[in-house]
């Protein structure tokens, strides 16, 4: 992996992708298809306002080399590993700890005997089931599995069609001979592509304490990782969504939880920032933005449309914008580019602003009001040369 690094860790990425050329086309006249029409051509900067979201897994599976390499070619100046357990309580990169059966290839081989949910077709209005985690095998067995496009055919009758599922506007171009990474593997790739790291510590799938591993043992060890790789902390941006988490790393870790990152999963916005039960997940108390400032939460990372609404026709700032860069909270945001075509109102990530999305040329406008109005710090990206482009004509470190 480190023998990557003096092919693609220039400081400056060669514009060759079309897609910004693509989405600009797309755009209704205005000043900004202007501004960004005329860097079309220009070279395209590694920046840290453009987060690679598990590589680039728009055209590559997530959490590979390959999907990574794709990243980092494409200026992403951060990139992600997702970090879950295996049976012997080693880190590995897979977005949740119970995805193996849409990730890779297990159902088709002998360690399909370890998932706890077997393969059943799909029969009448029932759909197929499978449930397969990285904590029934080992690190040597999950070495064996072979990735491919996250998802999984609903109405499957067999396995071998339950795993030929890839969106149609996705890719199995990529995908034959893609190589998963340990979490510490990660941070050799990343590092050797010149990138900086964010981990996100995923919610187990299984009771903790498990054989004695307990939250803190895996919050710590991702931590100590970085650690043993002589990682700056000022490299790190470490996530979870569990606030328990973000705590223990700024009250044990205080180097690298001062960048901890909160992924709110707060996903109704509220006319006024007040700690109050959400109603999306009953008897849980959300602390207010300055709440969250006061335990020394300094970067808080909410889904796109939470960021954004529309007034007049046009997209501005949520409530929830204004309220956390007024308690002085950093925000970063999740995920461009994991849409699709945006003929159709761009679905579960545009939300807010479905009544104004309607062409693919809105993954600019939006960005553009993200950077620019909402002030956000980073975004992340499927496919990250799209917000990479946006900041090297602008100007964003």
């Amino acid at each position: 992996m480190a023998a990557l690094a003096p092919e693609h860790a220039s400081a400056e990425i060669l514009g060759l992708d079309p897609r910004p050329a693509y989405l600009i086309s797309q755009m209704a006249d205005s000043p900004l298809k202007d501004e960004l029409t005329a860097c079309l051509g220009q070279p395209i900067r590694r920046t840290l306002f453009s987060i690679g979201h598990r590589g680039a897994p728009l055209q590559f599976p997530e959490h590979t080399v390959e999907s990574n390499v794709a990243a980092a070619m494409q200026g992403a100046g951060i990139l992600e590993c997702d970090v879950t357990f295996t049976k012997d309580r080693e880190l590995v990169c897979r977005h949740a700890q119970d995805d193996l059966h849409t990730t890779t290839n297990i159902l088709a081989t002998d360690l399909a005997a370890t998932c706890i949910t077997p393969f059943t077709p799909a029969t009448g209005e029932t759909d197929a089931q499978a449930t397969c985690r990285t904590s029934e095998i080992t690190l040597a067995e999950f070495r064996t599995l072979k990735p491919k496009m996250d998802d999984r055919n609903r109405r499957a009758t067999t396995v071998e069609d339950y795993m030929k599922s890839t969106n149609t506007w996705r890719t199995d171009l990529y995908a034959g001979n893609a190589r998963l990474l340990t979490h510490a593997e990660s941070i050799e790739l990343f590092r050797s592509l010149g990138a900086k790291f964010t981990p996100e510590l995923k919610d187990p799938a299984v009771e903790m304490p498990f054989e004695g591993f307990t939250m803190e043992d895996y919050a710590q060890k991702l931590i100590d990782e970085y650690k043993a790789a002589g990682v700056p902390p000022a490299d790190v941006w470490p996530q979870s969504f569990n606030l328990d988490v973000i705590r223990y790393w700024i009250e044990n870790e205080p180097e690298f939880g001062a960048q901890a990152v909160y992924l709110d999963d707060r996903y109704e916005a509220f006319d006024e920032d007040e700690g109050q039960i959400d109603p999306m997940d009953a008897g849980t108390f959300r602390p207010t933005m300055q709440e969250l400032h006061d335990m020394g939460v300094r970067y808080l990372a909410p889904p796109l449309w939470m960021l954004v609404t529309v007034e007049n026709g046009e997209i501005v700032p949520s409530v929830y914008a204004r309220e956390a860069k007024a308690a002085g909270l950093n925000l970063i945001t999740w995920t461009l580019e994991r849409s699709g075509p945006l003929g159709a109102g761009g679905g579960w990530y545009f939300q807010s602003i479905g009544s104004v999305t309607d062409n693919d040329g809105v993954y600019y406008e939006l960005l553009d009001v993200l950077a620019r109005e909402v002030g956000v710090v980073g975004v992340f990206s499927d496919w990250p040369v799209t917000v990479s482009f946006y900041a090297s004509c602008t100007g964003l470190d």
